[in-house]
């Protein structure tokens, strides 16, 4: 039996300047914005390619804006990736080249911490 991770809830404080970042700046796919019931704004983003989205929204957690664990995406190409954020105004650390990976830093506005992973002995990243 597989057992899929899809969907992975970020706290944040202002929903709106949430999506904006994620969509805007970081480029994921806005899948979902919807009211179902009074008090519950349920939003779906998602990584271009990835099977995993996030949901932020009201109503969804009673965890703090900026307490999401450390999140992590993997691309095929830490510089492409870099250029991308930084391009976009998100303030992105230098790539950090280790032995098991590449990555980038970042923080949406919220201080949910952010790692992009480049793999360079797997194909595609």
């Amino acid at each position: 039996m597989d057992w899929k991770l899809e969907l992975v809830f970020v706290p944040v404080s202002d929903v709106d300047c949430a999506k904006d970042f994620y969509v805007n700046k970081v480029g994921f796919n806005a899948d979902f914005d919807e009211r179902p019931t009074d008090g519950i704004r349920f939003v779906q983003l998602t990584p271009p390619g990835s099977a995993c989205s996030i949901a932020i929204g009201e109503g969804l957690t009673e965890a703090p804006p900026g307490s999401a664990p450390n999140l992590q995406v993997v691309v095929a190409d830490i510089n492409k990736a870099h250029e991308h954020l930084k391009a976009n105004g998100v303030d992105v650390s230098d790539v950090d080249i280790q032995d098991w990976g590449h990555f980038v830093y970042f923080a949406d506005p919220d201080g949910n911490q952010w790692a992009v992973q480049y793999l360079p002995q797997r194909p595609n990243g």
